[in-house]
């Protein structure tokens, strides 16, 4: 278990199951008897819930594992309303994100729970602004990093290319989970084995494709049964 209490999940490129895997592992350590939180620094796309607030999947499923009530606790800085490269959308809506901004969020929410999942946005370098990526944020939050990988064409690739980032801000990593992503990419277990062989961190899990039933829709956030489908499937770092 991290020292500091928090993960920092990051993943090889957008929509692998980042956010699956956050809230599975938050519900994890909270079944572990963690008071653990989700935390996302920036999220990108937003749509109307059935009351008309604007929201989030993302930030909404981080909600859900960490039971917490709508507006309890803010779990993200910076909402974004398209979804596409932060550091692009900022600039169009006149925001500038800001590392010091979003570890002030951070530990006014850390103050109050002992153990933080920190989901990032996209892959490791994702930009910020002109000179920070998210590979600077998490170098401040200085907590181990989980990767996910997600499991398709070019994956073993886009693997090894973000765990040599993450060493090489000195950070360590504490685990990889390989996610399916949506059918079974052709020769699954020949990739998954050159992964296990290939990454230095402990393969925290494999998870299936979701059922049909479990399966998110668009514009809404992951539900209690699919966290506690894909928490079934991997485990806590050590």
């Amino acid at each position: 278990m991290s020292k500091a209490g928090n993960f920092f999940v990051t993943g090889t490129d957008t929509e692998v199951g980042k956010t699956l895997v956050s809230g599975a592992l938050i519900m994890k350590l909270r079944d572990a008897g963690q008071n653990a939180v989700g935390f996302k620094p920036v999220a990108a796309g937003t749509y109307r819930d059935a009351s008309g607030l604007k929201v989030n999947e993302d930030i909404e499923t981080l909600r859900i594992a960490s039971n917490l009530a709508p507006n309890k606790f803010s779990l993200c800085p910076y909402v974004l309303d398209e979804p596409a490269a932060p550091h692009l959308v900022a600039k169009n809506e006149g925001l500038h994100l800001d590392c010091r901004t979003i570890l002030q969020s951070q530990a006014e929410l850390q103050s109050q729970f002992h153990t933080m999942v920190v989901e990032g946005a996209g892959g490791f370098l994702v930009p910020l602004n002109e000179t920070e990526d998210l590979g600077d944020l998490a170098q401040a939050l200085d907590c181990p990093v989980i990767v996910v990988v997600g499991m398709r064409l070019g994956c073993i690739n886009h693997a090894l290319l973000t765990c040599e980032a993450i060493q090489s801000r000195q950070l360590s990593i504490a685990g990889w989970v390989a996610n399916t992503c949506h059918e079974r990419m052709p020769l699954f277990e020949e990739n998954l084995q050159t992964l296990k062989e290939r990454i230095f961190a402990p393969c925290l899990g494999v998870i299936p494709s979701l059922p049909q039933e479990f399966a998110k829709s668009q514009n809404s956030p992951y539900s209690l049964e699919a966290l506690r489908f894909a928490a079934k499937h991997i485990n806590l770092p050590e």
